[in-house]
């Protein structure tokens, strides 16, 4: 139900994407966010810029992983591991291995800028939260140490379907012991998919044909996070809340249509929620919705995110 929005035209941000963790290595990245459109997803192109003084004959790889990290990674009471590689490439770029085939335009350009002593790497992306990272080894099995590497963090985000789903509908009906005639109530959603911030207007229609009386209207928005890698732990938040002051009287009708906003804003005191980010970042949300392709692997997702609209209506007696 919430999916991120498309984002804007792509930009090359020298200053936010250049992380240098050791003297012998810089990374230069265009993004931050790839995206999965379920047909395929944006390969991670980039350059290394290596200082050939420094390295001393050492070789240079770079290395993608994609990380699963459940609880706290200081955690380990009990010798479980909370860390998990889901995914693992790895590319010697210096000396370079092999010709690269083709260069991406930021390659091209990183290239020119950066001069004879870059290098380009490419990967194509698979899971939950990605590691870039450069070091320079004699032996690719030795232990690599921090000051020898620089690394990044990204992240491989999903678009939103372009083409609408149906409007979503949901009804049901109660009989009430002692009653002859049933409740009724349905709840529908003006579209499939909403964006971040973006009002989501629930029009609730009620027919109580019941001799009782409806007291109270409540609808709310569930976040249901399902941790499918460990154990299947399944987490249920509410994450917005609206309810209606009118009452159904018996044998009467209403149709109301209540507005729900769910927002991190509005959340950030509500434990075991899923967020697309740090709390502490500014441009952190509420996960979005996981868009899983047919014939795919769950557990390579790590967590899986969704969202539903619950209707609840009280009758006393």
């Amino acid at each position: 139900m919430c999916v991120s929005p498309f984002p804007q035209q792509p930009q090359t941000f020298y200053s936010s994407t250049v992380v240098i963790l050791s003297p012998q290595l810089t990374i230069y990245l265009g993004k931050r966010d790839f995206i999965d459109n379920m047909g395929n997803v944006e390969p991670v192109d980039g350059v290394v810029l290596v200082d050939p003084a420094i390295v001393q004959g050492k070789k240079v790889f770079v290395s993608l992983t994609c990380v699963f990290r459940y609880g706290q990674e200081d955690i380990d009471v009990i010798g479980l591991a909370f860390r998990r590689d889901l995914f693992f490439s790895r590319v010697q770029v210096y000396p370079p291995a092999d010709k690269p085939e083709s260069l991406t335009l930021l390659q091209e350009s990183l290239l020119k800028k950066l001069g004879k002593n870059a290098y380009p790497f490419f990967f194509t992306t698979c899971g939950v939260d990605f590691e870039v990272k450069a070091f320079s080894t004699e032996n690719v099995e030795e232990r690599i140490h921090r000051r020898n590497s620089a690394r990044l963090l990204i992240r491989k985000v999903q678009y939103a379907p372009e083409e609408p789903g149906p409007q979503p509908c949901a009804e049901t009906t109660w009989q009430f012991f002692m009653s002859n005639k049933p409740l009724h109530l349905k709840a529908c959603l003006s579209k499939e998919v909403y964006y971040h911030g973006e009002p989501i207007p629930v029009t609730v229609t009620i027919n109580n044909s019941t001799e009782k009386t409806v007291k109270k209207i409540k609808v709310q928005v569930e976040q249901v996070t399902n941790v499918v890698l460990y154990s299947s732990d399944f987490y249920t938040k509410v994450v917005a809340s609206e309810e209606a002051r009118e009452k159904v009287q018996p044998n009467s009708s209403l149709t109301k249509t209540l507005t729900l906003l769910p927002l991190l804003a509005n959340n950030r005191e509500t434990r075991e929620i899923a967020l697309d980010g740090k709390l502490k970042d500014e441009d952190t949300n509420l996960a979005s919705s996981t868009i899983i392709k047919d014939g795919i692997d769950k557990t390579v997702m790590g967590i899986l995110v969704s969202y539903k609209i619950k209707v609840k209506l009280t009758v006393p007696g």
